[in-house]
């Protein structure tokens, strides 16, 4: 079936499948290191866990409503399923032949195996087996289905073993549930380096430990997935939200099973049985489990466990080694205040150190004797970082210290449920946002008296405050003292932990108030420049473009004569290149070492361009039901650094794939030309000019009055390539297997 429907919007679910398809096809890549590509096909199983867990639930719960498409998506749910159904059966079959085919046996070549127990030597059996009696047989808990013993609970992405037992006494059959253990090493080391046998095996081996007298016919692993989103439609106005949160992450682990994966090979009693058990223990009003929704793979299941294998310490299998650069204008010794007073600081991650940067920001503000109050959104964090430390140290100096942490945050509630509690404990102002609405927003504000009166410096981002994704996510952020900003962010404040319904602000563009509203006004703008003859031109950076009425004004600014580019790291549900509707649309994603993260646009406002940063993508939900935050970039040179990573990424013919109008999507290829790749690119200059952000670098193009480069210095987005087969030339794209 095909993701286009009858009118011009690709299919939201379907797009989200080709990004991870994306995903798997860096792992297919032999240009990437081999403990690399383990690591992308480790990310695709992870991936297509939550897509089940969020996305193919909620689709489930809308087929037992009855719930009609959302417009303007033509495609009815159930069909959205059979669709999707059928799209990952095929990547689950390409990701089984790239692992059993391709990258073990070449991971055996580096002296790297995964093994199973009847390939151990005698002493390698007893090492195991030691290991087995030690660490695995106390925490085994066998439970058998019978009359006196119901099905068992069993809990969401678990590993579990079907086991059939006989009774040689009576001769009679049972069945019976072993849960693998997650506190225990999946892969089990052998005695050999880098040797390693799956755990479920080594259980397996040894099952008759756990039925004493019986005798174990045969086991197979079988994994389930249940629906794990937060009912959030049931939250409008709780008393107490973090209770009502806890609430809901407790719930879940209840929630209605919509997948069903099975070791292949297992017999059709036991999958019935397993799908009789599992639909009779549903706790929604959605229909049972069916053979549609089990997933039949080899012996292998869970492998999203394949990350820790992938983190094997093999240099030479690895990328190479990345050390962030110190941003150059904080690398003087100066004070940071003294340095954003001076002028704006743009600052790249993770080209740029985020340690060295944010971390450093935050760190000033806790000890400076200067600083009256610092307040911070918290979306996601690592833990005891710096940034937790600075503002509990910030706290036991008596600084006025508030944090907006966002319980909803999804698979991080828990986590972030604790962080409020320790912050708290430290005398911490903690709040939990709107009702209804994320607080999705990266945004730090540092007020300070400075010589001359009280100043407000800013941090707003496009990633999250966590140290760790810090390092793997590609994200911008700004340090300005601009006072207007300062304002719009101390209202945003207010309104986040007071009671406020603030609806204007002087420069920042935030959701739901003014965002969606001032996104559309800049992109009819541009439209009737294209009409007046003053060139239109869009380039906008994002993970993710679903919203109906943004792709509506993209549309017809392109029809107007506008020229758009976007670079759209996953769904992307606008159809480029149809004739009169989106011909002077371009749609690219950029997939490599680091997850493309940031949320960039310019407007080219006929030779005057504006450009914005911040941490919303264009989805209903970051515009209509998230707190979100977009600020203006207003010095010239820094326009000129966004500028050359946006064209960086425009002229990348490595790591580019290109949506065509089909909604297929179309790998770049250097062919005969230099390579020119995204990441390594700006590995080595992080923004694309050979200049640092507040510096003076070279611009690899001036551009026109409208802001945009000369044709001769963006590439046609597939164009010419398909220009090359019509005319029966040879082009230099191909689509993923």
């Amino acid at each position: 079936m095909s993701n286009v429907g009858p009118l011009p919007y690709l299919n939201r679910e379907l797009s989200w499948l080709d990004f991870n398809a994306r995903v798997l096809a860096e792992a297919m890549d032999a240009r990437v290191p081999l403990l690399e590509r383990l690591k992308f096909l480790a990310i695709f199983s992870t991936n297509l866990d939550e897509f089940y867990m969020v996305r193919v639930a909620g689709l489930r719960r809308r087929v037992a409503s009855g719930a009609p498409p959302e417009p303007p998506d033509p495609l009815p749910p159930a069909d959205q399923l059979q669709a999707i159904g059928a799209r990952v059966r095929g990547l689950l079959a390409e990701r089984r032949r790239l692992l059993h085919d391709d990258l073990l046996p070449a991971l055996a070549t580096h002296g790297v195996r995964l093994v199973g127990m009847n390939d151990l030597t005698a002493t390698e059996w007893s090492t195991v087996d030691r290991f087995f009696e030690s660490q695995v047989f106390p925490v085994l808990t066998p439970l058998a289905v019978d009359p006196g013993h119901p099905f068992p609970y069993i809990s969401n992405l678990s590993l579990s073993l079907a086991v059939e037992v006989r009774d040689p006494v009576t001769g009679a059959e049972h069945f019976a549930r072993v849960k693998v253990p997650r506190s225990l090493p999946r892969w089990v080391p052998v005695g050999r380096v880098h040797h390693f046998v799956p755990l479920e095996e080594v259980i397996g081996a040894n099952l008759s430990a756990l039925f004493p007298g019986m005798e174990v016919l045969r086991w197979f692993t079988f994994r389930i997935t249940r629906y794990s989103d937060l009912d959030l439609g049931q939250m409008e106005q709780p008393e107490d939200l973090l209770a009502s949160i806890e609430q809901q992450v407790f719930q879940r682990r209840f929630g209605e099973v919509v997948r069903l994966e099975v070791q292949d090979g297992m017999p059709e009693g036991i999958r019935s049985l397993l799908l009789e058990e599992l639909g009779a223990g549903e706790q929604q009003e959605v229909a049972p489990l069916t053979e549609a929704d089990v997933h039949a793979e080899d012996a292998l299941l869970e492998l999203g466990d394949l990350m820790s294998v992938a983190g094997l310490d093999l240099p030479e299998l690895h990328d190479a080694p990345f050390t962030p650069r110190v941003p150059e204008r904080l690398r003087e010794g100066r004070s940071i205040f003294e340095v954003i007073r001076e002028r704006d600081v743009l600052v790249h991650h993770p080209f740029e150190s985020f340690g060295a940067s944010v971390e450093q920001f935050l760190e000033a503000a806790a000890i400076d004797p200067q600083v009256l109050a610092i307040k911070l959104t918290l979306y996601r964090t690592s833990g005891d970082t710096a940034i937790v430390r600075a503002l509990t140290e910030a706290a036991l100096r008596g600084k006025q210290v508030a944090v907006l942490i966002e319980l909803q945050a999804r698979f991080d509630e828990q986590n972030n449920i604790a962080w409020a509690r320790t912050l708290e404990s430290y005398g911490i102002h903690v709040a939990y946002g709107l009702p209804g609405l994320k607080t999705h927003a990266k945004t730090v504000l540092v007020v300070r008296r400075d010589g001359d009166g009280i100043r407000r410096y800013v941090h707003i981002g496009t990633g999250n405050y966590n140290s760790k994704t810090a390092r793997l996510y590609t994200d911008m952020g700004l340090l300005t003292c601009n006072p207007s900003i300062g304002a719009d962010l101390s209202d945003l404040f207010n309104s986040l932990t007071g009671v406020s319904r603030q609806k204007f602000y002087r420069k920042l563009l935030v959701a739901p108030a003014n965002l969606r509203e001032r996104m559309l006004e800049l992109i009819a703008r541009e439209a009737q420049h294209a009409r007046a003859g003053r060139g239109g031109r869009i380039i906008a950076k994002m993970n993710a473009l679903v919203d109906a009425e943004i792709i509506a004004a993209l549309y017809d600014a392109s029809s107007a004569g506008a020229e758009i580019d976007l670079i759209i790291r996953g769904i992307c549900c606008l159809r480029p290149g149809m004739e009169g509707v989106s011909e002077r649309i371009r749609v690219r994603s950029i997939i490599g070492r680091f997850l493309e993260h940031s949320r960039v646009v310019m407007f080219g406002n006929a030779g005057h361009p504006e450009y914005y940063i911040g941490s919303a993508d264009w989805m209903p939900r970051n515009l209509d039901r998230r707190v979100e935050v977009m600020a203006p970039i207003e010095d010239p040179a820094l326009h000129r650094h966004i500028r050359g990573v946006l064209e960086t990424c425009l002229r990348d013919n490595r790591q580019a794939w290109v949506l065509q109008a089909d909604g297929t999507y179309e790998r770049q290829y250097p062919g005969n030309d230099p390579e020119r790749a995204t990441q390594p690119l700006l590995m080595r200059d992080p923004w694309g000019i050979g200049g640092d952000a507040g510096g003076t670098g070279a611009v690899p193009w001036e551009g026109d009055e409208s802001g945009s480069p000369p044709p001769e210095a963006v590439p046609d987005g597939g164009r010419a390539a398909r220009s090359r087969k019509k005319s029966g030339a040879k082009g230099r794209s191909a689509r993923p297997r």
